[in-house]
């Protein structure tokens, strides 16, 4: 089994939302996020806050529980790497 130290949202965002034919200033319009912003959760950058899951899941007209569900499909068979600090 794959082991990963974070879910990360970009491709599956970048991927609804291209399905759904919109750019990226349309989406932060919608979700009142900044543009700059969704660049960076599409690059893996930065990371959503729930707030801002249910946010982009409204402006790409899904329910956030089908937007994780997506998510947790891109992360089938991966294992989170636990560590302690």
């Amino acid at each position: 089994m794959n082991e990963i130290e974070n879910i990360t949202v970009g491709a599956v965002l970048k991927q609804i939302r291209k399905s759904k034919k919109m750019s990226q200033e349309e989406l932060a319009h919608r979700s009142s996020l900044d543009r700059t912003y969704i660049s960076m959760l599409e690059r893996n950058i930065k990371q959503p806050t729930i707030t801002t899951i249910f946010l982009l899941s409204e402006a790409l007209g899904l329910k956030p529980s089908e937007f994780v569900n997506l998510l947790e499909d891109e992360f089938v068979g991966y294992t989170i790497k636990r560590t302690t600090v």
